[in-house]
This record gives structure tokens, sequence and C-alpha cells, in this order.
């Protein structure tokens, strides 16, 4: 089987495809031809070496898959080799075989395809958490969302619009304003040119917001937790700011982190509140992650979420892939595909 490595840290430049022995599932393990992967900006990270949590290169990596069952493990999982799936992937996810759990598997509807299905699994799961079971999205309440456009953003939007009175502000580069209030945001900004706590301030009378979801961190932690109302919730979920075109620079890394708050008991103390996710530490959490991919299951079969594909890039492409995350440019999910 072909898979996208990352032979070593750098640009995207170092990503190689190459062959590996097709992996054999253990048991209680599912076994997916890969005919659709997802990209996240996790996959990035890992490639420039500011992914904790990624094994070391030589590596390949990927968090989500859809395609065909074609073996499963000695033990009962629930799934017939032929079957169309999506599931969520411990890495490995960027090649065209992988094994994961069962319990990490979810049959795909009928009318949803293989890309859409992809980019399902790592964004949806994320936005489920932000906003429906850690944020509590209730009805009138306003939500500011970072990087609106990229996949979990456009979830989030998604997920929000569901819940009665709901105001919606997120951050994102001028062209991509239009598509984001046809998606349902009412209020976009454009962070390279405008200073989002200013305009938010100016937006909601200075009462500011209940919810803020940021991948972003740095300094953006400091104006977020300025910007929560009485009880609200930041949200945050990545270090994007970390991360620039190309190689990773350590320094420019070291001074987001520099510029990141330093929370007190007695600051938390404040009628706000400050929460952290990571979806890959939720991984052993069976219970917690089974019950996420039930509610996207259910959601997929019932038409209410409906995945945003900004492009489909072939894996001897993967450097023009990552290369459009890193630079911004997508609006919605970027998706890998084996052919």
């Amino acid at each position: 089987m072909k898979a996208i490595v990352i032979p070593r840290f750098g640009s995207s430049a170092v990503l190689e495809v190459r062959d590996f022995p097709v992996p054999q599932p253990a048991p209680g393990q599912v076994r997916i031809s890969v005919k659709a992967a997802g990209l996240n900006f996790a996959e990035v990270s890992a490639r420039q070496g500011l992914y904790p949590d990624a094994p070391k290169p030589p590596v390949v990596v990927g968090y989500e898959v859809a395609g065909w069952v074609d073996a499963v493990g000695d033990s009962s999982t629930g799934f017939s080799p032929g079957e169309r799936v999506w599931a969520l992937t411990r890495f490995g996810g960027h090649a065209e075989s992988v094994c994961t759990p069962a319990a990490l598997v979810r049959r795909l509807p009928p009318s949803l395809s293989f890309e859409k299905a992809a980019a399902v699994p790592v964004v949806y799961a994320t936005a489920v958490l932000l906003v429906a079971e850690y944020g509590r999205v209730q009805a009138n309440d306003r939500v500011l969302i970072h990087m609106a456009a990229g996949g979990v953003g456009l979830a989030a939007i998604q997920l929000c619009r569901r819940v009665p009175g709901v105001t919606l502000f997120g951050t994102a580069s001028a062209s991509k304003h239009a598509f984001l209030k046809e998606q349902g945001l009412h209020h976009a900004i454009d962070y390279r040119t405008q200073d989002f706590e200013a305009e938010v301030r100016r937006l909601t009378d200075g009462k500011g917001v209940h919810l803020i979801l940021d991948p972003m961190g740095g300094a953006n932690w400091k104006k977020n937790y300025r910007l929560l109302a009485p009880l609200g919730r930041l949200m945050l979920f990545g270090l994007a700011n970390a991360t620039r075109p190309g190689t990773r620079s350590l320094l420019h890394a070291a001074w987001q982190i520099l510029q990141s708050p330093r929370w007190t008991p007695m600051q938390l103390m404040d009628n706000r509140a400050v929460m952290g996710l990571n979806l890959g530490h939720l991984f052993e959490e069976h219970e917690v992650i089974r019950a996420g991919l039930d509610r996207l299951e259910r959601m997929l079969n019932e038409g209410t979420i409906d995945p945003v594909i900004d492009r489909v890039f072939p894996f001897s492409q993967a450097a023009e892939a990552h290369l459009r995350i890193e630079q911004r440019l997508n609006v919605g999910k970027v998706v890998l595909v084996p052919g």
C-alpha cells in the first residue's frame, strides 16, 4: 500500500509517498481500505515538529478516514467486509489502508460521498464537544468563532445555527466573508485589518460574548478573555499562531507561548471560565468518544450536518494540501485521496 510519510521535520516539500506492507487488524480492530482522508492543522503541525503528541519521524499521520471495510480482527467487531464506513484513527490515516478500533468506526449513509465522510470525524467531534458539551450554547447566546472558515469553524456554525436566537461572530480573511455569511455567520471580522477585540466590543455595545472558540492561541487568549460576558466560556483547542508556512521556527513558537496568559485561581473566580480540548487525549475515553460518534452518526443520517469540502488532493500532491492549510487559504475541509 502507499502512504504519505513525514520523513523528517520541515516544510511541506519533505513529504513523500512510500510503499508499506498492508497492516493486519488486531483483535477488536477493523481494517479500512481508505478512499479519502481528512487533513487537519494537527498533521501540519506534526510535519513541522510542533505537535508533541505525534510520533517522531518517519511517521504516517492522519486522524480520520472513509472507505470500505476489507478485514476485521479475530474478535467480534460488528462490521463485515464490504461495508462503507467513516472512522477516527490514532495516526496512520494518510494511507491506502489503516487499522483502527471498531469502537471508532461508523457506517456511512448511502448518500454521503467518501470525501464528505472523511471531513466529519475530527472537526465535527471537536465542534460538538466545544459547542454542545463544554460550551453549552443556549438560546440568544453570542458566539465568537476564530478561524471561522476552517473545518471546525464551519462545523461550529452549523451546530450553533440549530439553537434559536444565537448571534455568530467570526474571524476570517476578507475573501471568505461572503461565503461565511451564506453559511449563517452574522458578523465577519477581517483579522488582518481589524482588531477583533475592538470590533466585537463595538458590535455588542460593550457586552461581549458568551462563548469563544479559539484554536489560535498566544496573545489572542488575553483578548478573548477580556471579551467574555458574565458566565462566558473561553474554549481553547489549538495553538495555530505557533505555526507559519514552511519550516518551524522555535523562536516564533516560543514567542506565542510567552504571550499566552497565566491565569491564577483568584483570577478565574471572575464569573468567566477557561476550558481546553484535545480530541486526541480522549481516544482512550471510550464511552465519551463512542457517545460523540453515535451523535454524529445520527446527525449525518438525519441530514442535519453537511460537511464543506474546500479541495481534494491526491496523495501525490500532499505538499500542496499542507501548504493550503498553512497559508490559511482553505474554506472548509482539505481532503486527501489515494488516487
